[in-house]
């Protein structure tokens, strides 16, 4: 598998520990944005025809989707994970017109002009060299192909985010400025990136949907202290307990009578290659 220098850091988390954790937990990152899914699908105007990629694909639950929506075409699923894509080959065994790879996207050689759409559920936004992904992924898509992304807004519109941020790292930690998963987050970025990559109409529609953390406050911390285990190494025990006595408290705040839930808000984003 060929991967760019740029993704070198993305392949050894998502090829490793992070990928396992993403794998073990698949279904609640699948629930947690559940709300967007009929979002996405329905930007994708999925044709019973269409050969989809789907760009970052996880687990495979969009890959699924999309092949279920084209029984007389394909998905193809890829991702750096490979613990993420044997569970999604797992999941996905009942399919006969869908394949997954591991490879990385941004320098992938697709067949030219062999897919009708590019799909993306939070997927499109770890590349190291954007323009040079997009770019790629415009050369793969058919003369009327398309595409349709879910990206996250800035993180101060997402109080999942700043909350866990706050929490794991401090009130008075700088969040970074501008990295995975918020590099598609500014729409006066993303227009002239996709128009200079090859695509054209392009457009942004903001969502606002909750997410979904766990039945109760005892799931939710489970899954988030897992999450946020590497900042919770660096602290002592006194420190680790008051992280997470402060968590639950946070959790709890959050409890409704179907989960656990935190605002958030994401960009639908859709084009047409040029």
């Amino acid at each position: 598998m060929r991967v760019d220098p740029t993704n070198t850091e993305q392949l050894t988390a998502w090829d490793g520990g992070q990928g396992a954790f993403w794998a073990k937990w698949a279904d609640r990152f699948d629930e947690g944005v559940a709300a967007y899914r009929d979002h996405l699908l329905a930007a994708a105007a999925i044709q019973p025809t269409d050969a989809v990629v789907d760009i970052g694909c996880g687990a495979g639950q969009t890959t699924r989707d999309a092949a279920r929506l084209a029984p007389e075409g394909s998905a193809l699923g890829v991702d750096l994970s490979s613990p993420m894509l044997d569970l999604a080959r797992e999941r996905a065994g009942h399919l006969a017109n869908v394949t997954f790879l591991q490879a990385d996207a941004q320098v992938h050689p697709f067949p030219p002009e062999s897919f009708d759409l590019a799909l993306s559920r939070h997927g499109a936004m770890f590349f190291g060299d954007p323009p040079a992904a997009f770019t790629n992924l415009a050369r793969s898509l058919r003369p009327t192909g398309r595409l349709a992304l879910l990206t996250w807004q800035p993180p101060h519109r997402n109080e999942w985010v700043s909350t866990f941020r706050a929490i794991f790292a401090g009130p008075d930690q700088p969040a970074p400025k501008s990295p995975p998963p918020f590099s598609l987050s500014d729409p006066d970025h993303v227009h002239p990136l996709l128009t200079t990559a090859g695509f054209t109409d392009v457009q942004l529609h903001g969502l606002e949907e909750p997410m979904y953390f766990g039945r109760d406050v005892d799931d939710a911390c489970d899954f988030l202290s897992g999450q946020f285990s590497s900042a919770l190494r660096t602290l002592d025990a006194d420190a680790q307990t008051h992280v997470l006595d402060t968590l639950r408290a946070n959790l709890a705040d959050h409890q409704t009578p179907h989960g656990i839930h935190y605002d958030s808000a994401a960009w639908l984003i859709t084009a047409h290659r040029a």
